[in-house]
């Protein structure tokens, strides 16, 4: 059901040591078919914009994702994403842009637990 996937994602970013607070919409589409959007604040000030659209039928398949980090004076970060507007890349649709928007590179499929999981890493990081 969505509404199971929907109470792990809320388990997942408030279960997070990093994150200071949350501001989360979920939108049920049908039995197992759903939106989620949302923003969550980090404890550094910094802040990751998500979005999916998601089918859990049979697992999790996400029709599309989103996942935008960025400073918290909003200077952009990195974004994972599934838009299909790099049709080149060895890994189309999935897609990460890093450091500077126009800087693409292709990904793995990623989840919201690996986002978080990285922004955790490059948090503990010493400042270059």
């Amino acid at each position: 059901m969505i509404e199971d996937y929907f109470r792990q994602v809320d388990a997942l970013i408030t279960g997070t040591s990093i994150v200071h607070s949350s501001s989360m919409t979920y939108d049920k589409r049908s039995t197992y078919i759903g939106f989620l959007r949302g923003s969550v604040y980090f404890l550094d000030g910094s802040v990751l914009y998500l979005q999916e659209f998601v089918n859990v039928q049979h697992g999790v398949e996400r029709y599309m994702y989103a996942y935008h980090y960025q400073r918290p004076d909003s200077t952009f970060l990195s974004r994972y994403d599934n838009t299909p507007h790099f049709p080149s890349l060895p890994s189309f649709l999935h897609h990460t842009h890093e450091g500077t928007e126009s800087t693409v590179l292709s990904a793995c499929p990623v989840h919201l637990q690996a986002v978080l999981t990285e922004i955790q890493g490059l948090m503990a990081a010493p400042a270059p």
